[in-house]
Order: structure tokens, then C-alpha cells, then sequence
């Protein structure tokens, strides 16, 4: 007869980070509850502050325009420095991977670099179903009667070319070079 494991939640139960006390198990459920509730807004809020001031930072370093002269006619024109397509990709690809890249990270230590249940093609298929799912709304959202072009094509065939690449190379790693080992080069 195997042994019974105590879940984290029973005493002699435990987790990476919970509980932090001892004595916590012996708590009632909706005590504990309450505290894991609270605890969790306090933390939305902190991400809303830091989102809040990224965001920010996002729109000032992109907002950022210079003087050139133009060669052909002589004129001073006003020019962006960054490229907003490129500032709105970058945001939205950090804004929706970095909590599985986060899990994945945490899982990948704690279980001594050995690819985990989430793993590495969770990231990816994240990623993946995120380009897809964007390029097929973006399809579905224009009338028929519209005809719609890609504005900055060398910016989506590069986000093409390195998703791609990054595939490719999930592949080759996760199932040729050391499979299910996560390696620290």
C-alpha cells in the first residue's frame, strides 16, 4: 500500500512557498481563505502600479521624435525615432507570455532543470496560439467589402522569421539535443 502524500493545504503538507508558517495548516479554511484573498489583491495591485509605469515608460521612450533634413528637397521634417508597431508587438508579446515564461522558470529550478508538466512547449504554444489567433482575428475583423494591406511588412516577416526560428529550435533542443533536461549553457 503506498504511503499517503499530504497536500499542501493538510498539516505536514508542504509547497515551495506555502505554507509560511508551521502552524498555518491548523488555521480554519476560511481564515486562511480571507488572508490568500487579501494577499492576492495586494499583489494585483503592485502589477497594476508596475504595469501602470511600464506602460508609461513605453509611451514616452516611443512618443520620442527628431529633426532631420530630408536630401531630395532640403526640408526639415519631424520623424518618430522608434517604430510603434515594433513598441506595440514588443509590449503585447511581454504582456501575455511572462506568466507562463515565469511558471516555466519556476518550475524548471525547483525540479533541478528537468523539463516539468508546463515545460518549454508551453510557452511556445502559448506564443503560437497568440500569433495565430491575432493574424485570424485581425482576418475575421475586416468587412468584406474592405481590403485591408500589412503597413510595416518587414516588421511582421521579421516577428514570422524568428517565431518560426523559435520553433524550429524548441524541436531541435527539447527533443534532439537533451531531451526532457533543460541545460544552463
Amino acid at each position: 500500500m503506498a504511503e499517503h502524500e499530504a497536500k499542501i493545504c493538510e498539516p505536514g503538507g508542504h509547497g515551495m512557498l506555502f505554507p509560511l508558517l508551521e502552524s498555518e495548516q491548523h488555521w480554519s479554511s476560511g481564515l486562511r481563505a480571507a488572508l490568500y484573498i487579501a494577499a492576492l489583491l495586494y499583489l494585483f495591485l503592485g502589477v497594476n502600479i508596475v504595469a501602470d509605469k511600464f506602460v508609461a515608460s513605453i509611451e514616452i521612450i516611443t512618443s520620442q521624435k527628431r529633426r532631420v533634413r530630408q536630401k531630395s528637397t532640403g526640408r526639415v521634417v519631424t520623424v518618430a525615432v522608434w517604430n510603434s508597431t515594433v513598441a506595440n508587438l514588443t509590449l503585447m508579446a511581454l504582456g501575455s507570455s511572462s506568466p507562463e515564461i515565469l511558471l516555466s522558470v519556476v518550475e524548471t529550478v525547483s525540479g533541478n532543470f528537468f523539463s516539468g508538466e508546463l515545460g518549454p512547449g508551453t510557452i511556445v504554444g502559448s506564443a503560437a496560439f497568440n500569433l495565430f489567433m491575432i493574424v485570424a482575428a485581425s482576418i475575421v475583423a475586416v468587412p468584406c467589402t474592405e481590403v485591408r494591406r500589412i503597413k510595416e511588412m518587414g516588421v511582421y516577416a521579421v516577428t514570422v522569421v524568428f517565431s518560426l526560428f523559435a520553433y524550429i529550435w524548441l524541436v531541435i533542443v527539447c527533443s534532439i539535443i537533451s531531451p526532457d533536461v533543460i541545460e544552463v549553457w
